[in-house]
Parts: structure tokens; sequence; C-alpha cells
């Protein structure tokens, strides 16, 4: 099953010596957040991603052009222009990046990559965001409801709109606001049956599509996840992922550091 991870967008604002790339590729821990991403996934046997690229997105092509390079320890010879690599090491990933605009929306960015899922399901992520979702236990429960999309949802971190679900996990459109202790965000994850491409038509959000073209018919359900999630959007979330990370408590990679 391919992982899509959504990788466009603007320029980063989180790291101020790192002005000018893509989001996803700021450091955390002296490895791109894109990085912390694939790994998280890779431990539960997910090794096929597709990267939706955007602003600068020949620099994630860069990355993992010569991702065996920098995973290595390298001697070079400049007098003999030669490069010895030692202690080689890589991971058991096949990644796909795509230029799908640099102005694209997130459904508009996923509508691009048909061709390349050739599964039934597939999975979509924001490459901005660290959780410890279990993404096995969230796709067992897809496949059980039995729905064209399932939505991650987590607790709002305070600067995220809360979203109205109700009792058997549908989003409702119409309901009153829900108190603060029952609220729930889009955690950026998703679960899609192919059969979603045909929902995603124009240049809007995925959140958008989906709702708009599912959720009245009850299409689309929500996995509520009640551990660690975050977003990455600022310097602050930066700076707290990366105490995280030294501390060796990082929640999205711990076991598998």
């Amino acid at each position: 099953m391919k992982v899509v991870i959504l990788a466009g967008g603007t320029r980063s604002t989180i790291s101020n010596e790192q002005q000018g790339i893509p989001k996803p590729m700021v450091e955390i821990g002296g490895k791109p957040l894109l990085w912390h991403i694939m790994k998280s996934y890779s431990a539960h046997g997910f090794n096929e991603f597709v990267i939706c690229g955007g602003y600068k997105v020949d620099l994630i092509k860069e990355y993992f052009m010569d991702f065996y390079i920098y995973q290595s320890d390298i001697t070079v010879d400049l007098q003999a222009n030669t490069i010895q690599v030692h202690k080689n090491r890589t991971e058991d990933w096949k990644v796909t990046v795509v230029d799908t605009g640099l102005y694209s929306a997130t459904g508009h960015r996923v509508a691009q990559i048909q061709n390349y899922i050739t599964e039934k399901t597939f999975i979509v992520t924001n490459g901005d965001c660290l959780s410890d979702i279990n993404i096995t236990d969230m796709i067992a429960y897809h496949e059980i409801q039995g729905k064209k999309a399932t939505m991650a949802v987590a607790r709002p971190t305070g600067r995220n709109e809360a979203l109205q679900i109700a009792e058997d996990g549908r989003i409702v459109r119409d309901a009153n606001n829900t108190r603060e202790s029952q609220a729930w965000t889009n955690a950026c994850l998703y679960v899609l049956e192919k059969k979603v491409f045909g929902s995603l038509n124009g240049n809007y959000s995925l959140e958008s599509l989906l709702t708009d073209n599912l959720a009245e018919d009850g299409q689309l359900i929500t996995y509520k996840h009640n551990g660690f999630w975050t977003p990455v959007e600022t310097y602050r979330d930066r700076v707290n992922m990366e105490n995280l990370w030294n501390a060796g408590v990082a929640p999205w990679i711990k076991e598998i550091r």
C-alpha cells in the first residue's frame, strides 16, 4: 500500500537558518521532517511513497537522488577524483517525487498522482505533521467500516478547527458546536479507496472535497486518535520537536530510533 505525502505549499518560515526551503525539508535532529514522517510509516511496513511536491520540489528530488551518500560515511580523494563509501546505510524505500504545481490545493495534488496508485487502497498524509497514530489499526478500522474514506481526527492543539462528529464517527455538517472536551480536529491523515479520485474535482483542499462529496452519503468516517499528534507549523513547534528528539522521547519514532 502506498503512502502519499503532501509536500507542496510555500517556503518554510519554521527555521530562521533554513529560509527558502520546503517545509518538509526543515530538519529535526539533523534529519528532514519528511524523513521523520516516512520513518514512522516504514515502522508499520509501508515502504512505498509518492511525494506531492510543489515549492522547490527539486530540493526534494535531489535529497532522494543523493540519499545513499547522505546516509553514509565517505572519503573523497580530490586528486584522483574518487569517492569511497564507508558504513553504507540506506532505507528500504521506493520513492516517487511528483511536481504537482506551486499553487495546487491538497485535493488537486492528490488528484494528479492517480496514475501512481495501483492498489485499491492508499494512504494520504501531510508533510508537516507528526504523530504516533497506529496506521495499522487505522487501516483495519477502515476495512471494517467499508467506506470510501477514513479521516484520522485528534484533539485540537488550540489553533485547529474543531469538527462536528456524530457518535458513530460520521462528520455532521449542521450540528451545534460541541463542547471543548468533545472537540476533534482533522489530523491530516487519510485512508482512501482508489474510487475517491472521482470526487477530487477542482483546486480545493482534500478535506473540503471529501467532506462535500462523501460525508452526506455516509462514505466518510473518522478514526479517533487520543495520542500524540501535532502540526509543525512554527519555529516554536520545531524547537519543541527538536527537544523531544534530542531527549530520546520522540513519540512518533521512539520505537525505531
